[in-house]
């Protein structure tokens, strides 16, 4: 963002704003009044000033080895979880992952003076900056506490909304028990190899998805469920599986090196559109679905080209495996608006085989593209569940195309 063009706080907010009202998911009014009213760059006062009003997240703290522990969030992803909990004035809001800071005062705004809002963190660093931030910033009222978000905060339910602010790969009991039936739980949920921001409401032994949107965010320390394994022997190409997975990456080393099948589904898409729409279809078909990453060395090679090289769908069945591609067709009807052709790529003794399903699954999301599928969590003592469920280690997900 250029300072020359805007240079005061809030000529940035009004843009970061302005911005994320012109996103693919524009939140309601009453989110819109809580970002103008909110100042960002006191939530992360050693960042520039337009990197703080800038639709990009703040590192606030990072590991020795440069891993990312703590952040403030995309404020466009922001704006769309924060729509997707669909906040009432007076409601009682638990916030897992206290960041900075900014959420609880945004939810604060949100609720209004009759609300409250507890924001939790595990690790004491975060929630002492947070609380600085915010008794700097007038949210005195906010309560904040140092413990791990898995086990939420007892003492102040039960909760009308839970939002969880760091990445999630189950849904811990206390989330279930401390919020209240017909409430509304937002979490960046994790299956599969991809994270969507899912909206559900509580209904006693199961919940609904009510929205879903692609996101991605710090993973919750603690829940371990995602497993990797590297299927070339110098570590070019990984595969990132749930636990509940039967896939061996060990017994598909040197698949890549097997001839490939390479299938074109005849959909295409433009340089700006989203196709993790099919990540997720093939999450509710393939129980064989996980996410391959490429690096620069697999790529330029042509061991492995995946449609994007560090998140990649794929199907793994047995000793083979395909994945989704992508490429640009020699002849383009409108070459100012550039189309690009999604296919597969498949190895090992059925690969063409997994290549052709992954294609049908293509060309079926093509078919309504804003359709997403219902996603179904049921905790582990539920009577009735579908007969393809993803297992997690406290709950049960069913998808429903």
């Amino acid at each position: 963002m250029n300072n020359a063009v805007a240079s005061s706080p809030d000529e940035l907010r009004t843009r970061m704003v302005d911005k994320i009202q012109r996103s693919i998911w524009p939140p309601s009014t009453q989110v819109v009044e809580a970002m103008l009213a909110v100042p960002r760059h006191e939530f992360v006062p050693n960042a520039p000033l337009a990197d703080a009003y800038d639709d990009m997240s703040v590192i606030t703290k990072t590991a020795p080895d440069g891993t990312a522990l703590s952040c403030a969030s995309t404020p466009t992803i922001v704006g769309m979880m924060l729509d997707q909990l669909d906040v009432q004035p007076g409601q009682r809001i638990l916030e897992v992952g206290a960041g900075t800071g900014y959420n609880a005062a945004l939810l604060a705004h949100l609720t209004g003076p009759t609300g409250h809002v507890t924001t939790v963190d595990i690790d004491p660093e975060v929630t002492a900056d947070a609380r600085r931030n915010l008794d700097a910033t007038g949210n005195d009222r906010v309560h904040v506490a140092t413990r791990d978000g898995a086990l939420g905060d007892a003492d102040h339910a039960p909760y009308d909304r839970i939002i969880v602010t760091v990445g999630a790969w189950d849904i811990p009991h206390a989330w279930w028990t401390q919020l209240r039936t017909g409430g509304r739980l937002v979490a960046p949920l994790r299956w599969r190899g991809q994270t969507q921001s899912i909206a559900f409401t509580h209904h006693g032994d199961h919940m609904t998805s009510e929205s879903m949107g692609l996101c991605g965010f710090v993973p919750m320390i603690g829940q371990d469920g995602e497993r990797t394994g590297h299927i070339e022997p110098d570590g070019h190409v990984t595969l990132y599986l749930d636990i509940d997975q039967p896939i061996a990456p060990e017994h598909l080393t040197n698949v890549l090196d097997q001839p490939k099948t390479t299938t074109w589904s005849r959909v295409t898409v433009g340089p700006d559109d989203t196709f993790d729409g099919i990540w997720l279809r093939l999450t509710a078909t393939e129980p064989g679905t996980c996410r391959i990453a490429a690096d620069r060395t697999a790529i330029d090679t042509d061991l492995c080209t995946p449609a994007v090289g560090v998140r990649t769908p794929a199907i793994v069945e047995n000793t083979s495996l395909a994945y989704l591609a992508i490429h640009r067709p020699a002849r383009q009807p409108d070459p100012d608006n550039p189309q690009f052709e999604l296919g597969a790529i498949g190895h090992g003794p059925t690969g063409a085989e997994l290549a052709d399903r992954l294609c049908a699954q293509t060309r079926a999301w093509d078919t309504n593209r804003a359709t997403h599928p219902r996603l179904t969590a049921y905790l582990p003592e539920a009577g009735a569940v579908p007969e393809y469920v993803i297992s997690k280690r406290e709950c049960r997900l069913s998808i429903t195309l």
